[in-house]
C-alpha cells in the first residue's frame, strides 16, 4: 500500500478511540446511452425509521430517497469510467437524492451528462489532482500536532478540506509546503476525532476484563470463521469473548496507525451470520459489498448507541488521532459513541466498512469515521460472508497451467500488488505470463512491472474492458510484480502466473 505512511504506535484515547473501557485512468470512450434503471432493493427493516428519524425525513421521502440511490449508483458508476481523468467526482443532491452531480474539468461533457438525466458541473481540478494534492498534506500535517487533524477530498467544492481549531498556525504549515493553496480550504472546526471503541455485526464483543467493542462484519478465510472490526481495539494474539462473556477468539491481524482495522479468529462455539443488528430486536441482511456513493443513505450499528443512519459526506480523509494518523477513511454524518468502535457501517444490504472514530455523540449529534472494508478483505485475504453464499473467487476458468495462483477480492478503483504485495526475481531471461480471471460484469486490469533499480516500470499491459486479462512478456533477469487493477465494479479474482 504504497499511499501509506508508517507512523508510531500509540496509546488508543482521545480524538475518540470509541473503545468503551474502565478507565490501495480509465481509457476515455464515448458515453454510451443510460443502462435499464433497476428496481429498487427491498429496504433492510428499521431502515426507513432511523432515516425518518435520523435525517429529519417522512417515510414517502425516506423510501423515495433510497429507490433514487438505487436508480443512480450504476449511471454513476458508467459515467466514471467514460470520463476518466476528466472526472471530478460525484454526489447525490435533494433531501431525497432525486438528483447525480457529476463534476467534470471539460465543458465539452456537459451535452453527454445533461443527456444521461444527471446535472453536471465543471470544475478545475479533476479528483485525482485532489487526490494528489490531499497526499501532499498527509505527508505534512499528520506530524505537527497544531495542523488540522482532519483532511478530507471535498468534491463538492473541487477542494482538499483541513478542519483545525488553529486555523491561522494551519494555514502557515500549508504555504510552508508549497501545493497549490488555491485547491484547499481550511475549515475552522472543533471536530475532535477520537476511536471508537467497542457474530452478528453491531454486537458487543470484549478485549480483556473491560475494554468493549463492535463486532464489524462475518467473514471467513478457508475453512476458519471469524469478523473483522477496527484494529485499535486489540493487538495481534488479543483474546476476545462475546456479548456473553464466553470465549469467542483471537486477533489474528491488526492495523493500526495508518491503517484501522483488524480481523479475529473465532472458535467453534461462534457460527457467522450475514447479519447486522439494527437495535430493534431484528437484523439487516448483508448481500455485498459494493461501494456507495457519496451523499448515499448510510446506517451505523454498534453496541453502545444501536442503529443510527446519516450519509456519506466525504472519502479519503485523513484522521490525526493522538496515537497516530489513518488514511483513506470515509466521513459520515452519523453519530457514535465509547464502545460502537469496529462496529457495521451498511448501505441497504451492502456492506461499507468499520467504525474508526468521530467526534460528538447521539444526543447532540456527529461525525462518525469508517475504514472501507474492501482494503480488509484484499489485505487479510478474507471472504465476506453474505446471504447468499460465502463470497469466493471465481473458477480457474482460462487460467490453467500457471504454477503460482493468487486470490483476492478488489472493490472499484482498488488495485493490489501481488504476489502478496511484494514482488518475485527473476533470474534468468524468458518469458512472464499472467492470466487473471474475475466474475462477469466487472473491468478488472492487468500490469506487470519491472523494477529499474530506481522505480518500477510497466512492461506489459492487459487493460481491455472485460473481467478476464492475460499478459506474456519476454524479459531479462530482474525483479518483477504484478498490478491488479478493478476500473470498474467488485468482485473476487483469481491471479496465475509463472516465470522464466
Amino acid at each position: 500500500m504504497s499511499r501509506r505512511h508508517v507512523i508510531t504506535t500509540g496509546c488508543v484515547l482521545t480524538i475518540t478511540a470509541l473503545t468503551l473501557t474502565a478507565a490501495p485512468a480509465v481509457a476515455t470512450s464515448p458515453i454510451v446511452s443510460a443502462p435499464a434503471v433497476p428496481s429498487a432493493r427491498q429496504s433492510p427493516p428499521g431502515m426507513i425509521e432511523a432515516l425518518q428519524r435520523d435525517l429529519g425525513l417522512s417515510r414517502q421521502e425516506a423510501e423515495e430517497r433510497l429507490a433514487n440511490e438505487a436508480r443512480l449508483a450504476p449511471i454513476e458508476a458508467q459515467i466514471r469510467g467514460q470520463l476518466g481523468d476528466r472526472f471530478g467526482g460525484a454526489w447525490y443532491a435533494g433531501i431525497t437524492a432525486r438528483t447525480l452531480v457529476v463534476a467534470t474539468t471539460s465543458a465539452d461533457d456537459i451535452p453527454r451528462l445533461t443527456a444521461l438525466g444527471v446535472r453536471p458541473e465543471v470544475v478545475s481540478r479533476s479528483l485525482k489532482e485532489l487526490q494528489v494534492i490531499k497526499k501532499e498534506l498527509d505527508s505534512t500535517l499528520a506530524i505537527r500536532p497544531h495542523a488540522g487533524r482532519v483532511r478530507y477530498v471535498d468534491v463538492r467544492n473541487n477542494k482538499v478540506a483541513v478542519l483545525s481549531s488553529e486555523s491561522e498556525a494551519t494555514e502557515h504549515d500549508i504555504e510552508a509546503i508549497g501545493v497549490d493553496t488555491d485547491g484547499i480550504r481550511v475549515v475552522p472546526s472543533k471536530e475532535q476525532p477520537r476511536l471508537f471503541h467497542d457474530l452478528v455485526g453491531g454486537t458487543p464483543y470484549y478485549v480483556g476484563v473491560t475494554s468493549r467493542c463492535s463486532v464489524g462484519f462475518s467473514v471467513t478465510r478457508g475453512t476458519q470463521n471469524g469478523f473483522i472490526s477496527a484494529g485499535h481495539c486489540g493487538k495481534t494474539g488479543a483474546n476476545t469473548t462475546g456479548f456473553n462473556r464466553v470465549a469467542q477468539g483471537v486477533f489474528q491481524a491488526s492495523n493500526f496507525p495508518d491503517s484501522d482495522f483488524g480481523w479475529v479468529a473465532v472458535n467453534n462455539d461462534w457460527t457467522p451470520k450475514p447479519l447486522v443488528d439494527n437495535g430493534t430486536g431484528g437484523t439487516v441482511t448483508v448481500a455485498g459489498s459494493k461501494e456507495a456513493i457519496e451523499g448515499a443513505s448510510v446506517c451505523r450499528s454498534g453496541s453502545t448507541t444501536d442503529w443510527h443512519c446519516g450519509t456519506i459526506q466525504q472519502r479519503n480523509a485523513s484522521i490525526t488521532y493522538p496515537q497516530g494518523t489513518v488514511f483513506e477513511l470515509v466521513r459520515t454524518n452519523v453519530c457514535a459513541e465509547p464502545g460502537d468502535s469496529g462496529g457495521s457501517f451498511i448501505s441497504i444490504d451492502q456492506a461499507q466498512g468499520v467504525t474508526s472514530g468521530g467526534s460528538g455523540d447521539c444526543t447532540s449529534g456527529g461525525i462518525t469515521y469508517f475504514q472501507p472494508i474492501g482494503e480488509i478483505l484484499t489485505t487479510y485475504g478474507l471472504s465476506l460472508v453474505t446471504d447468499s453464499t460465502t463470497v469466493a473467487p471465481p473458477s480457474a476458468g482460462t487460467c490453467t497451467g500457471y504454477t503460482q495462483t493468487i486470490t483476492g477480492t478488489l472493490n472499484r478503483g482498488q488495485f493490489v500488488y501481488q504476489p502478496s504485495s511484494r514482488h518475485y526475481r527473476s533470474t534468468v531471461a524468458g518469458v512472464h505470463a499472467g492470466c487473471l480471471d474475475a466474475n462477469d460484469g466487472v473491468d478488472f486490469d492487468l500490469y506487470l512491472q519491472k523494477w529499474n533499480g530506481r522505480s518500477w516500470d510497466t512492461v506489459a499491459t492487459a487493460d481491455d474492458l472485460g473481467s478476464d486479462k492475460k499478459i506474456s512478456y519476454t524479459g531479462t533477469p530482474g525483479y518483477y510484480r504484478y498490478r491488479v487493477l478493478s476500473s470498474s465494479g467488485s468482485s473476487p479474482y483469481s491471479l496465475g502466473y509463472k516465470s522464466p
